[in-house]
């Protein structure tokens, strides 16, 4: 089980377009560049944690179609084991995102498309693959009912859990109650924070009160992650700021989250405590936003290291 992590969550591919500002609606506006590659917020965290160095699985389902071709050759080149991951007779879905060339932010729109087709029943047929991983990760981009099932199988068999709640409902539903319960780590930003607290996130304060209120609705531990800030982990009566790393010019924050809890999840695989690794993670996510693209931003354990040490 030492060093293992399986990831259930999206594949889907990223159709990029970057220009010197987001239009508005209604307007057309000139961009300066145009990318199209792999993407889909879990796929994104299974490079991550690989290239982080852990053992990963993956689990979704795609299409036999050209995306997803792209899908399992990024898994085999990565060298993620997606035997867990099935055929949909429903198109790979794909994600649309916005690029502000100058800030690096973005807006994004995602149709999940094959993802989406994953039910529980099939998650209930991969319960020894779960039960028998150290680390499972999670996100919102595929159904409800399903990201709680394998949440279930690995809380039940004793296996850490994380789910990063992206993207968050713009409703709360009963269900998401229990995804938090479900949680060893829950790991918002600060909008999905806002989301799903009600609470704004502007300050390292108001970032301890949204943490405490989503410890107050079932979650043991909180990693708020703030940007440029850093990122704050949160537990009953302790509180740890996790500085940011600099690690060049940014230029695009798309994958900095899949970053942070691929690599996450990969430094807890190996051992290391919740600060070592959300340090770790922050690591990993200060070099990806100094690259272009999502997958292909993430960074190798030997980058994040080398990264810690001169800090």
């Amino acid at each position: 089980m030492g060093n293992t992590v399986l990831i259930l969550g999206s594949f889907v591919v990223d159709v990029a377009f970057r220009a010197a500002r987001l239009p508005a609606w209604g307007e057309t506006i000139m961009g300066s560049n145009f990318a199209l590659g792999p993407g889909g917020k879990g796929s994104n965290q299974a490079v991550a944690a690989a290239r982080a160095g852990a053992s990963v699985s993956f689990f979704s389902k795609v299409a036999d179609d050209t995306f997803g071709q792209l899908a399992r050759a990024t898994w085999a080149a990565e060298g993620i084991d997606s035997t867990l991951t099935g055929t949909s007779e429903v198109a790979t879905g794909a994600a649309a995102i916005l690029l502000d060339e100058r800030s690096g932010e973005n807006a994004i729109i995602v149709v999940p498309g094959a993802c989406f087709t994953l039910t529980p029943a099939e998650v209930e047929a991969a319960a020894p693959a779960i039960r028998a991983t150290s680390v499972f990760l999670a996100q919102l981009e595929l159904p409800l009912d399903t990201v709680a099932a394998g949440l279930r199988i690995a809380r039940d068999a004793g296996v850490t859990t994380i789910l990063n709640p992206a993207p968050a409902p713009a409703s709360l539903p009963d269900e998401l109650d229990e995804l938090i319960c479900l949680a060893d780590y829950f790991i918002p930003n600060e909008t999905e924070a806002a989301i799903l607290t009600g609470l704004p996130v502007l300050s390292i304060d108001q970032a301890e009160r949204a943490a405490d209120a989503l410890l107050g609705r079932g979650a043991r531990n909180v990693i708020l992650t703030l940007g440029a800030r850093g990122s704050l982990l949160r537990s009953a009566g302790e509180s740890t700021l996790i500085p940011a790393f600099n690690a060049g010019p940014v230029l695009e924050t798309t994958g900095a989250g899949d970053a942070f809890c691929g690599a996450f999840a990969a430094a807890l695989a190996s051992g290391q405590s919740a600060a070592g690794a959300a340090r770790f993670a922050s690591a990993a996510a200060g070099i990806s936003v100094t690259r272009p693209g999502t997958a292909p931003s993430m960074p190798h354990r030997a980058e994040i290291e080398a990264l810690l040490n001169r800090s």
